[in-house]
């Protein structure tokens, strides 16, 4: 081998780097330990919201040691956000957090340019539009464009009525085309994306998460974002989805709208069917006796109630005189209530000068099921007199009596409008009602007169996270559009924990059978293949840590594959030299030829699977992009060690005067004289495949497939209970309450996966919420006596919700979409490929055939076996990676045999084709059952000991090694085989 001490100082330098990429994640880590610990001595369980205080102290602790010098390597010293920058991510299913794609409402952002335009065509193009998302793969713009162009007739997007407007003057003018309107149309949403992305980013900064991950993905108007270690999951959520409309209005007081409230609950007792007036209500004297009653008080409001009716019914507490709350209702009435209220009916009651009054609900306060009904002084253009524009700065701060307020400034245009509000309030005895997202956080009067300067406080019944987050949400500014949550993933930290712990346990597992076994069969040689397979994995751990890559579980999936593409390489030299030794040769000679011989197939095979890994690097999102990423990184890694280092350690020791045999006596002259002859089974082959395929195929027409949430939408929890507990029990609780739902046992017979449709076109926050205390309802019984629904929901307890997901129908079509065009896409590229490298459309056909029967003999057999295995085998993006690392794997095996058989068409051109062939097989053979059981053993250990959320990928590998072993031999190389002989009988 020429230029080995180039070699030697590559290798050198490339060990040391990797390692001093991994120093960074040891010192990251330890640093963060110290201050979980810190943290907790600090703050004493027993503190009112421990948990928050601890988390925000852990962080202060961090931060103070931002730019302080932590880490020494040498003369070089490193603070720690930068020992933070440089350590190895981990993802959410090794650490625990949430990861949201968020979908910017782009029909929010069209509206708001065209302000708010009650044009009919506009306004039917924008639901179009919603109707072809849903099959759709253009961005939603795309789509309202041509809605637009469907419906438009004489109607332009320069109307005066749509985007000819005052805003938009210097742009849009009355006298351009449709096509001229438009790229000024994309270019403004796209600037409104770009200004969600860079709010989304602020508010994520001043949270306070390490590592956060967030991005667009294309133009589609998404965003990622990946919170790894967040705690408060809840919080996380509102922080990134709230819009953050804060503005200030003027508010009715109670005795402002009593009239306007009685005469609205006799006008309904027409509209609506009342309750009925039962002994209950006769008997109130002794059980609730009246509104005031109930609340343990007696009012003096003006506004009193006389009789019951529809809405008097839903109060539990009336206004007082003075205040600006109408009345108190329970939370669950909110939608009737203002249903209510804003019947054409009834708003027709109110006076003149307040027909342009807006029912908004305050904030509900935690543990609490009432909230305060508010009536803002609207006007025409529902524009409040000062909006959140103005704050330019806004900070958390405590009140005089120690209550967590938020303090702001805003500017100098604010702060004048601000003083006449304030002054207006003052002289008027009047509150002005402080809202965010249409929602009343507090509405205080004027005591001291008008306020100048700016300056303001909010006050309301916060908590300390309440209002370090609002504080963060206003100064981040506001999302320019409402952001919807159209996937969803939260993972527990224990959850996460045990992944770590089985993924390195099967981890170390694997490792271990694949040294031992190099040894067993290859002897001596095999210590020096294991020397350059532990440098190969420190290699990848160090690039991932370069590269600030992101460790997910599936990545070390394809860490440990990379093993085996290791280990592959090293057994293609050995049993070429092994090969070389039988002909006589030297041994020098013999390692020399057996390296050289062997490179082309080495290349062949990794390229190979290194394009569907690319693929699968292209289409795949989140963990599937990770398991692609160190499975490529693995296969450049595995190739200069296999060939470089595994030759400079065999050379070091036959130069020194050791011999090498390249096998043991128990291996020594195994697989040498074989000679079947595989083409003369090619039929009987053809008729297994045929049967099983046909039986897959039926399987899949009838009773088909188990297709998760990423391909059908819908919302999934992997639930754990403190015991055992009966499947079919709590399915049959489930569905009573949702309807339809999937349950199946995950592992041990205490941890279900439960999945529902229940409200999956609805993508709010507070859906989300409803399904799971719906979900707790559902399972109360199962769970232990005193679990309420806060820790049932917590994840970080060892019972209760360990995992939680949601696909909207959207975004599952488009995850479909694009895993059917990554499978074909890789399809094509192998084709094109083996057509480029053996000159043959034969060896292309023969390959890809032998593909498409792996993938089509995989389904099949997912969807025989589906209802009856012991864990889960959906079909989500987690196969869709297996599929196409099966695809990879099974060219591997193919072009090693095409590989020998066009080189022995050229060492012996006297020989009959189908000798040629057979030849080639049986002297693979060896090779192929090698790299098979070392694969199988590998993805073995990790099906048995590894995380059970890996389990249905496992298992989709493990067949695709055995039917890829099999269709290599049995399926590809005939079918290459009878297309040339048929074609060369055509020629004749």
């Amino acid at each position: 081998m020429q230029n080995k001490g180039l070699v030697k100082l590559f290798a050198l330098l490339f060990g040391l780097v990797s390692i001093y990429q991994l120093s960074f994640t040891f010192k990251a880590n330890q640093i963060e330990s110290n201050a979980k610990e810190a943290a907790i001595s600090k703050i004493a369980e027993t503190e009112v919201e421990y948990d928050a205080k601890r988390s925000l102290e852990e962080t202060r602790y961090l931060d103070s040691l931002n730019n302080l010098e932590v880490f020494n390597i040498g003369v070089a010293q490193y603070t720690y956000t930068e020992v933070k920058e440089k350590a190895m991510n981990l993802g959410l299913d090794l650490k625990g957090g949430i990861s949201v794609i968020l979908q910017i409402q782009v029909d929010d952002i069209l509206k708001g340019l065209a302000n708010k335009s009650k044009d009919p065509v506009f306004n039917k193009a924008l639901n179009d539009a919603e109707e072809l998302q849903k099959n759709s793969q253009n961005t939603y713009l795309e789509d309202f464009f041509v809605a637009f162009d469907a419906i438009k007739g004489d109607t332009k997007l320069a109307s005066p009525d749509i985007f000819a407007n005052r805003d938009l003057s210097d742009e849009i003018t009355f006298n351009m085309t449709d096509d001229e309107v438009k790229p000024i149309l994309r270019n403004k949403v796209d600037e409104s994306i770009v200004s969600a992305f860079e709010v989304l980013r602020k508010r994520i900064d001043q949270f306070g998460v390490t590592q956060p991950n967030i991005q667009r993905l294309g133009n589609s108007g998404r965003i990622l974002v990946e919170l790894p270690g967040v705690k408060d999951k809840e919080r996380a959520t509102e922080l990134i989805t709230t819009t953050a409309q804060l503005e200030f209005w003027d508010v009715y007081k109670a005795e402002e709208l009593g009239g306007f409230l009685n005469q609205a609950n006799e006008v309904l007792k027409d509209l609506v069917d009342a309750k009925p007036q039962t002994d209950e209500v006769e008997s109130q004297d002794e059980e609730e006796s009246t509104i005031d009653d109930l609340l343990g008080e007696t009012s003096t409001d003006s506004t009193e109630v006389a009789t019951l009716g529809p809405l008097f019914d839903l109060i539990r507490a009336p206004g007082q005189t003075g205040l600006p709350v109408l009345a108190m209702f329970e939370a669950k009435d909110k939608e009737t209530v203002l249903e209510y209220l804003n019947k054409r009916e009834v708003r027709a009651l109110l006076p003149v000068e307040q027909r342009y009054a807006e029912f908004v609900w305050g904030i509900q306060p935690k543990n609490s099921e009432f909230v305060e009904l508010y009536a803002l002084k609207g006007n025409r253009e529902n524009a409040p007199e000062l909006s959140g524009a103005v704050v330019v700065d806004a900070r958390q701060s405590y009140s005089p009596t120690g209550q967590p307020t938020v303090s702001m400034q805003m500017n100098a245009s604010g702060s004048k409008t601000w003083e006449e509000m304030t002054g207006r309030a003052f002289n008027q005895r009047s509150q002005i009602a402080i809202v965010l997202d249409n929602i009343v956080y507090s509405a205080p009067g004027v005591t001291t007169g008008p306020i100048s300067g700016g300056n303001s406080e909010i006050s309301g019944s916060f908590t300390l996270n309440e209002a370090i987050d609002l504080a963060n949400v206003l100064r981040a500014g506001k999302l320019p559009a409402s952001a919807e949550i159209v996937q969803a993933e939260t993972v527990g930290p224990s959850l996460g924990q045990e992944a770590i712990d089985s993924g390195m346990k099967s981890f170390m597992i694997a490792l271990a059978l694949v040294l031992i076994w190099m040894i067993f069969y290859y002897g001596k040689s095999g210590i020096f293949s294991d020397i350059a397979l532990l440098l190969n994995i420190v290699l990848v751990f160090g690039i991932l840590a370069g590269l600030g890559a992101v460790l997910t579980l599936p990545g070390i999936a394809g860490i440990v594959l990379t093993i085996g593409i290791a280990v592959d390489a090293n057994v293609l030299i050995y049993e070429r030299v092994r090969e070389e030794l039988v002909k006589g040769k030297g041994q020098k000679e013999a390692i020399k030829d057996g390296f050289s011989n062997a490179l082309s197939s080495i290349l062949d095979a990794n390229i190979t699977t290194g394009l569907t890994a690319l693929i699968l690097f292209v289409f795949g999102t989140g963990p599937i992009k990770g398991f692609a990423t160190t499975l490529l990184i693995g296969i450049v890694t595995s190739l200069f060690t296999a060939i470089f280092i595994t030759r400079l350690l065999i050379d070091w020791y036959v130069n020194k005067g050791g011999k090498l045999d390249f096998s043991t006596k128990l291996t020594k002259g195994l697989f040498r004289n074989i000679n079947i002859n595989f083409l003369k089974k090619r039929k009987m082959s053809y008729v297994i495949s045929g049967v099983i395929i046909i039986a897959g195929l039926a399987s899949l027409f009838t009773t088909g497939l188990d297709e998760g949430i990423d391909f059908v939408g819908g919302r999934t929890y992997t639930v754990r209970f403190a015991q055992d507990v009966n499947t079919e029990e709590v399915k049959d609780a489930v569905v009573a309450t949702f309807g339809s739902a999937e349950v199946k046992t995950i592992g041990s017979a205490n941890q279900l996966k439960i999945s529902t449709k229940y409200k999956i076109n609805e993508n709010s926050t507070e859906v989300d919420a409803e399904v799971k205390s719906k979900l707790y309802e559902s399972l109360v019984s199962f769970l232990p006596d005193g679990l309420n629904y806060n820790d049932f929901a917590d994840s970080d307890n060892n019972v209760g919700i360990m995992y939680s997901g949601k696909v909207s129908p959207t975004i599952a079509d488009d995850i479909k979409k694009s895993s059917i065009w990554a499978i074909l896409g890789s399809l094509i590229v192998v084709f094109l490929y083996i057509l480029l490298r053996f000159k043959k459309w034969q060896f292309s056909l023969g390959a890809v055939a032998a593909v498409f029967h792996d993938v089509l003999i995989v389904l099949g057999i997912y969807s025989i076996t589906w209802r009856f295995m012991p864990f889960s085998m959906e079909i989500d993006q987690a196969f869709i990676a297996a599929i196409l690392t099966v695809i990879g794997y099974s060219l591997n095996d193919t072009v090693v045999v095409f590989d020998r058989i066009r080189e022995f068409l050229n060492e012996h051109t006297s020989w009959d084709f189908e000798k040629t062939v057979n030849t080639s097989l049986n002297s693979t053979l060896s090779r192929t059952l090698n790299t098979s059981l070392t694969t199988l053993v590998v993805l073995l250990a990790m099906f048995v000991f590894g995380a059970e959320s890996l389990r249905d990928l496992l298992f989709a590998l493990m067949v695709g090694v055995i039917v890829g072993t099999y269709s290599s031999v049995f399926i590809a190389t005939p079918v290459m085989f009878d297309t040339i002989k048929k074609e060369n009988k055509e020629k004749k």
